[in-house]
């Protein structure tokens, strides 16, 4: 027996039910194969273009900063932009998503681009959003080599792809988006939520950056207003 066994074991006693409940067993099956939503907020259900802007303001209301670009080829001049402003070495490291690697980096000629997980020595790294989530500011990050998980933690400055179209009212909706992309039994390993820097304010409750990840988050939201 696991540990894993035995700890399970001591829930189902303490709830008075056998590992072969088929009932149990059945209503948790039906539950996974629905995906039921919860309670889902009204401020975030709005139209296309009026949902964009509230992630906007979230976004900015949870100390990051943002801006809006036109298209993908717009992404190298923007993070060499972003570096040159904060006195940061012409360098940024990403993961192998197709939708970065389909940029034209020659633009910045200057700019650095190396991919694969960060080690922790990276002070810029760039990642792409699977979705925007309007109502509180989220973005949803996947794990996986496209884009490391590493790269969201380990940078003092993390810069984050999104596509306009890719901004959705709430986060069930995200998670619809994603078994259907995914389907049943490949979801990724790991959905990284982030909403705005890494902060704390357990000390004396004075509030500090980086304290647990990227002291600075930068939103790039790429694309028109979605119709």
């Amino acid at each position: 027996m696991t540990s894993r066994d035995e700890i399970l074991g001591r829930v189902r006693r303490s709830l008075g039910v056998e590992a072969a409940d088929l009932p149990r067993r059945a209503a948790v099956a039906d539950r996974l194969q629905r995906a039921p939503k919860g309670v889902i907020p009204a401020r975030a259900q709005r139209p296309a273009g009026e949902r964009l802007a509230l992630f906007l303001e979230k976004v900015a209301a949870a100390q990051a900063s943002v801006e809006r670009l036109d298209g993908p080829g717009a992404i190298p001049a923007a993070v060499a932009a972003y570096l040159r402003a904060r006195n940061l070495p012409q360098a940024v490291r990403t993961g192998d998503d197709n939708r970065l690697a389909a940029v034209d980096w020659s633009s910045e000629p200057q700019l650095a681009v190396s991919r694969g997980p960060s080690d922790g020595t990276d002070l810029a790294c760039l990642s792409v959003a699977e979705a925007g989530v309007a109502e509180t500011g989220t973005l949803a990050l996947v794990s996986g080599p496209d884009n490391p998980t590493t790269l969201n933690f380990l940078p003092d400055h993390h810069l984050v792809v999104v596509a306009a179209d890719d901004v959705v009212g709430d986060l069930e909706t995200v998670f619809e988006r994603l078994r259907a992309r995914y389907g049943a039994g490949t979801m990724p390993r790991t959905v990284n939520l982030v909403t705005g820097p890494s902060r704390s304010a357990d000390i004396e409750q004075t509030l500090l950056l980086g304290a647990h990840g990227p002291r600075s988050l930068h939103v790039m939201v790429v694309g028109p207003d979605p119709a």
